[in-house]
């Protein structure tokens, strides 16, 4: 198995689709995920894009993604990872590609002069989360993540 890791090209759109796709039914919310080609091109390709993608390619088949955004902290003033999407096709798990996609975030914070990746993971998932345990991530514990969305945000917004 040769593989190689890079930077997503809009070429790519249609295989990070389906692996998104690919993703939310893994996590059991096939029916919450909409997103279409059009629309991650626009966010990782567009004029004003908001997110960046990694690539694997095993053999030259797109075999695992990583979808990305900056974020910021205001305690140390600089800027870092927030990994939203760490997907491997089930044909290419337990071969590194995982850890080798995290390898190539944590070195892209480096180069940037970024203190820190974050990602979060679902409670179940003791795969990944062993995965994150081994390579030196720390769950988060004393933060609950909170969203607001659908109905909810256009309450909130006033509409």
């Amino acid at each position: 198995m040769t593989h190689r890791i890079r930077r997503a090209e809009p070429a790519d759109v249609a295989a990070i689709t389906a692996m998104v796709h690919e993703l939310a039914a893994f996590e059991h919310a096939a029916d919450e995920c909409t997103v279409t080609e059009a629309q991650l091109h626009a966010a990782l390709f567009g004029d004003e894009p908001v997110a960046h993608g990694h690539v694997v390619e095993v053999d030259g088949e797109p075999a695992a993604i990583a979808v990305w955004f900056v974020n910021f902290s205001t305690w140390d003033g600089v800027g870092g990872i927030h990994l939203e999407d760490l997907y491997v096709r089930p044909a290419y798990r337990r071969r590194g590609l995982a850890r080798a996609l995290l390898s190539t975030l944590a070195a892209e914070c480096v180069a940037r002069g970024y203190t820190r990746l974050s990602w979060a993971v679902l409670n179940w998932n003791v795969d990944a989360i062993a995965l994150y345990d081994d390579v030196g991530g720390q769950p988060q514990t004393e933060w609950t993540g909170y969203r607001v969305s659908g109905a909810e945000l256009q309450r909130l917004a006033g509409a």
